[in-house]
C-alpha cells in the first residue's frame, strides 16, 4: 500500500460565510501537515479579507498554480477566481455563488484526474450557487452526475455514531412515496458495503428505522413498517446482510439503544440528522457513500448570521480532513486485501461484531 501523504482538494464553498474562516482555523495547525498535504481551490484575495476581518496575523497560505506544485509541509492554495470577487460577509450573492463553484468545479476536476486524492467541501449556499452550469440540491447531487452514478447514501458520521437517510433533500411531503422496497434495499447494501470498505467493519450492524411514530405501532399510525420495509430487511437479510429492525426513532435514541449498532438507516433528512446534529454537531462529518471517490464536508452550513466575527468552530470541518483521509486509506487496505487475500489473511485489520440480537427497543409513551 503506498504510504505517502494523501493529497487534500478543498473547495472553499461561499465566501460570504464561515467556510474559510473553519478552513484557516484548521489548516494553522501545522500537524495537519504531517497527515495530509492540503489544497485550497479558492482566491488569495479572499483569503486575505477573511485573515483581516478574523484578525489572523500568523497563517498564510503557500500560493500554487496547480496541485503537482502543492508543498507537503504547508497550506497550498489555488487561485480560481480573478481579483474582481467581492466578500460580502453575511450575505447571499450571485457573486459568492459564482465563485464557489468555480473553486468547486476545479477541485472536482483535479480529483478525477488523480492531482488530488480526496475531496473535502466547504458549506455553499444552495440558492445563490444556482446557475445554467449547477442546478443541482447540493453537492451531492453534482457529484453523482460527475461521477455517473445512479445512487449514493447521504452518511453523517461522527465517533460514535454513524446515520444514513434514505431520503434526502426532498420536501416531507414526498417522502412516503419515495419509500420504497426497492429503495431500502439499494440503501442498505450501500451503507453495509461503505462499513466494510470505507470503514474497515467486516460484519456491520445495520439498524432501520421506522416511517411513522412507534413505527407503525403494528399497523395501527401506517402501513408502510408491515407493507414495505420489513419485507425490505427480510431481503437484505437473505443476502447475509446483518440488518434489524423497524425501530421507533424516538426510543431508540431515547434509550441510548443506537450505541448496540455500527450504522443506522433513517427514513427521511430530519429523522437521521436531528439526533445526530444533537449528539455529534461539533465532531460530526457528512461522507457521501457510493462515489468511486472520496468526499466528505462539515456538518454545519454557511452560517451566515457570525461570518466574520472569529466564533465558528473548525471541528467539524477538522474531522471531514482526517475522515477522508482514514476512508481513502481504509479503501486502499480493502484493494489490496482483495487483491491477495491469502497473503493478508493472518492480519487483523477488521472489526468483528458478535452476531447475538439486539434487545427490543422501547417505546417513548
Amino acid at each position: 500500500m503506498n504510504g505517502k501523504k494523501i493529497v487534500a482538494g478543498i473547495s472553499h464553498g461561499d465566501i460570504n460565510g464561515i467556510g474559510y474562516e473553519v478552513i484557516i482555523k484548521t489548516l494553522m495547525d501545522t500537524e495537519i501537515n504531517d497527515y495530509c498535504v492540503p489544497v485550497v481551490y479558492g482566491s488569495p484575495k479572499v483569503a486575505a479579507y477573511h485573515r483581516k476581518a478574523l484578525n489572523i496575523g500568523n497563517f498564510s497560505f503557500n500560493n500554487i498554480r496547480s496541485a503537482e506544485e502543492a508543498h507537503h509541509q504547508k497550506a497550498n492554495l489555488i487561485n480560481c477566481l480573478d481579483d474582481n470577487v467581492r466578500v460580502e460577509l453575511g450575505k447571499s450573492t450571485a457573486q459568492a455563488g459564482e465563485a464557489a463553484f468555480a473553486s468547486l468545479e476545479k477541485a472536482v476536476a483535479d480529483l478525477m484526474s488523480g492531482k488530488v486524492d480526496v475531496l473535502v467541501t466547504a458549506p455553499i449556499d444552495k440558492n445563490s450557487i444556482q446557475s445554467d452550469d449547477f442546478h443541482f440540491r447540493g453537492h451531492t447531487e453534482y457529484l453523482m452526475e460527475k461521477a455517473e452514478v445512479d445512487d449514493v447514501l447521504m452518511f453523517l458520521v461522527s465517533e460514535s455514531l454513524r446515520i444514513g437517510v434514505a431520503t434526502g433533500h426532498v420536501p416531507l411531503r414526498e417522502v412516503p412515496g419515495l419509500i420504497t422496497a426497492g429503495l431500502l434495499i439499494k440503501k442498505i447494501k450501500l451503507m453495509n458495503q461503505s462499513l466494510i470498505v470505507d470503514f474497515g467493519i467486516r460484519k456491520p450492524r445495520i439498524a432501520v428505522l421506522g416511517l411513522n411514530p412507534h413505527a407503525g405501532d403494528n399497523s395501527l399510525i401506517g402501513r408502510e413498517e408491515e407493507d414495505i420495509i420489513v419485507p425490505a430487511i427480510q431481503q437484505v437479510v437473505r443476502d447475509n446482510i446483518l440488518a434489524f429492525g423497524p425501530f421507533p426513532a424516538d426510543g431508540f435514541f431515547g434509550s441510548g439503544s443506537f450505541a448496540k449498532f455500527d450504522a443506522i438507516l433513517a427514513m427521511y433528512h430530519d429523522q437521521g440528522l436531528a439526533p445526530f446534529k444533537a449528539l455529534s454537531f461539533d465532531t460530526g462529518v457528512n461522507f457521501t457513500a457510493g462515489l468511486p471517490f472520496v468526499r466528505t464536508s462539515p456538518v454545519h452550513g454557511t452560517a451566515y448570521q457570525i461570518a466574520g466575527k472569529g466564533e465558528a468552530s473548525e471541528s467539524s470541518f477538522r474531522h471531514a480532513l482526517f475522515l477522508a483521509r482514514d476512508i481513502f486509506r481504509n479503501r486502499q487496505l480493502y484493494a489490496e486485501i482483495s487483491r491477495n487475500p491469502l497473503k493478508h489473511q493472518d492480519i487483523e485489520i477488521l472489526t468483528d461484531r458478535v452476531d447475538e440480537l439486539p434487545p427490543e427497543i422501547p417505546n417513548s409513551d
